[in-house]
């Protein structure tokens, strides 16, 4: 239930849990105008500004939802209990604090995916050769990449894992070649779930770690993380790939996986790992149905409440029961970018996407459209 800013309750019982999305996301001149008028809050340090917030309050059996200007949030909250004060702040806190990226780039970024897996659900087999996926590598900067995410393991639905000398096998003569090509302000990920594989790949010049298990998959991976100074993308899986997708159960996923992705961000920084260093994926298809997927997809704006950039794959995937049942993965690509643009305008700092330039073309216009009203106000 949605309700008004009149209803934020003056108390708060220990057992309820407070979650924060921003609503109504500006841009240009007009966000630039409600920041300086006090009204609005820079979202992840900009450039999208918001002023009114979601405050969702769920506790057992319920979930209330109370829509409110950010200031009367924060006021709120300083009338509440330490406990519920405090969780107020700190969400205010990360909602509005910058973020740091891997690479040169500014936000948002494409990740481009270098699959070299006989498998992957969409371009299984097709990068079998190291100097063709070094060849797919240079390609995709040129075409607007900003980082480059090479996987040896697929963990489609549905599949098997393979073992870590295999997938040694397969990535590390790719990430050994691409670093080896020093491509400015381009920062190289490895797609792994594997401590052994991380180890091999950050000693190779690797910037960055993408594990689909939030490094909980190997004992040695919050070690082998901390050690280094290499981003981390946490992301989100309901199960194992081979199991994930028969029949997902949340009572209300995006903000269970909200829980589990804060969890991970606690244990990784209790670990030693610098907040800094985190990126957060909420899994689209890992362990979730269509229904759960577009859910996320809407409230994605609620997982800037983590503080880290957020990392968002949505290309070629069945996101819908007709994109699933009626077209093969390489047609999707009109859904994935309806769902990508959407995610930006959302705040959305990274997309991981198999079709660059498409997206590169599609990223200059939405950019275009962000400031066409700057550009046209200061014209008159």
């Amino acid at each position: 239930m949605v309700r008004s800013a009149a209803t934020l309750p003056p108390k708060l019982s220990d057992d309820i849990r407070i979650y924060l999305r921003p609503l109504g996301l500006l841009a240009g001149r007009t966000a630039r105008e409600l920041v300086a008028g006090g009204r609005g809050h820079w979202l992840a340090g900009g450039p999208l500004a918001f002023e009114l917030c979601e405050v969702i309050l769920r506790g057992p059996g319920a979930t209330e939802r109370i829509v409110a200007p950010m200031s009367l949030v924060a006021a709120w909250g300083e009338s509440l209990l330490p406990a519920a004060r405090a969780r107020v702040g700190e969400l205010y806190a990360k909602l509005t604090a910058p973020r740091r990226l891997p690479g040169a780039q500014s936000a948002p970024l494409l990740m481009g995916i270098v699959n070299v897996t006989p498998d992957s659900f969409s371009d299984g087999g097709e990068l079998g050769d190291p100097a063709a996926a070094i060849a797919q590598a240079a390609g995709l900067v040129e075409q607007g990449a900003a980082i480059l995410d090479v996987g040896g393991e697929s963990v489609r639905p549905g599949a098997s894992p393979v073992d870590a000398e295999t997938e040694r096998a397969r990535v590390l003569p790719v990430l050994e070649g691409v670093a080896a090509l020093r491509l400015d302000g381009v920062a190289l990920s490895v797609d792994t779930r594997k401590a052994a594989i991380m180890r091999a790949a950050l000693a190779a010049g690797t910037d960055m770690i993408n594990d689909v298990s939030a490094l909980t998959y190997d004992d040695d991976s919050l070690t082998v993380v901390a050690a280094g100074e290499a981003s981390v993308v946490l992301m989100h899986m309901a199960g194992e790939p081979a199991t994930m997708n028969r029949d997902p159960q949340y009572e209300d996923a995006p903000l269970e996986i909200f829980d589990y992705l804060e969890a991970r961000v606690a244990a990784c920084c209790e670990a030693g790992i610098a907040h800094a260093r985190l990126i957060v994926d909420p899994g689209i298809a890992f362990g979730k149905d269509s229904a759960h997927n577009l859910a996320i997809l809407e409230r994605i704006a609620l997982y800037h409440g983590l503080g880290c950039p957020i990392l968002l794959g949505v290309s070629r995937k069945g996101l819908t029961a007709a994109m699933e049942e009626g077209h093969a993965p390489k047609d999707r690509w009109p859904g994935s970018l309806a769902a990508s643009l959407f995610a930006l305008g959302q705040g959305v700092q990274i997309l991981r996407v198999h079709d660059v330039a498409a997206m590169r073309q599609a990223l200059d216009v939405w950019r275009a459209v962000q400031n066409a009203q700057s550009d046209f106000e200061t014209s008159q």
